[in-house]
């Protein structure tokens, strides 16, 4: 959905490359086949790091395949699917369809109506699986609108909304480790949130919509070194409380994107600024 939990490919083993892919390949492969086109179009890294993680924690039953694929027609790559494959799949399709609801609703982009249409009829299908999961990414969602239409200049509440968001996302099971699994959610969250308005300030105050970053971009010299360092303070609590989990399987992986892939963008925009 935002792209901004992936992989520094640079620091990371060919091997352990192989496995992020095929996992990512996998859930391609299921939004297309749970809901076809318009389901695989809302792919994304954010949720393959979801599965990584829940299959290193869990370790549940994993099937391999060969496939072919529309972005690499010509060559059969693996695909790597458990059941936390269908709960990303489904996870990934509730926050397209809210996300571009919003988008509709807040300022009126009809592109983004029309794929809220489109993902609707999918919908119905997932509330029937979780009910409890779109009630609190829609309560959420409309409190972080609300609050943004009133300019609402408290930037760790705002990103604390959608960091609960992310909360309730990560927590697949009612068990010991789900007090940790919303921590990292949480946090995780909070950082997307961040990242998202560091990211868009420049664009948010030519198009004049919402960014909790524009005083602070157009008056603080430091607003790069503060804003890392607000990022760095939401990552530091994700780690402590992932490195608290009993992971082996895929632990390298994890790691390569907890500590270096989710800083990847933030020192691509802030190179380009």
């Amino acid at each position: 959905m935002f792209g901004y939990i992936a992989i520094n490919k640079a620091e990371m083993k060919f091997k352990d490359y192989d496995v992020y892919h095929s996992y990512y390949c996998g859930l391609c492969k299921r939004l297309k086949e749970s809901y076809g086109i318009r389901g695989q179009i809302t792919l994304s890294y954010d949720m393959t790091f979801l599965i990584v993680l829940l299959t290193g924690l869990y370790e549940p039953d994993t099937r391999e395949e060969t496939v072919n694929c529309i972005a690499h027609p010509l060559e059969k790559h693996l695909a790597r699917t458990n059941e936390y494959t269908d709960y990303a799949a489904a996870v990934n399709l509730i926050l397209s369809y809210f996300k571009c609801k919003d988008d509709w609703e807040d300022e009126r982009r009809r592109r983004r109506y029309i794929e809220a249409r489109l993902l609707y009829p999918h919908m119905r299908t997932i509330r029937q699986q979780y009910p409890h999961k779109i009630a609190a990414v829609s309560d959420n969602l409309r409190r972080l609108s609300e609050l943004e239409r009133q300019n609402e200049q408290n930037i760790d509440l705002m990103a604390g909304i959608f960091g609960n968001i992310m909360s309730e996302i990560f927590a697949c099971r009612k068990d010991e480790w789900e007090p940790s699994l919303r921590k990292i959610g949480f946090f995780l969250g909070k950082f997307i949130y961040l990242m998202d308005a560091y990211e868009d300030v420049e664009k948010d105050i030519t198009a004049g919509t919402y960014n909790p970053f524009k005083e602070a971009f157009q008056k603080d010299s430091l607003f790069a070194e503060n804003s890392r360092h607000l990022l760095t303070l939401m990552m530091a609590e994700c780690s402590r409380e992932f490195e608290k989990l009993p992971i082996l399987l895929h632990v390298d992986i994890l790691r390569n994107i907890l500590y270096s892939g989710v800083w990847c963008r933030y020192t691509e925009v802030t190179s380009r600024r």
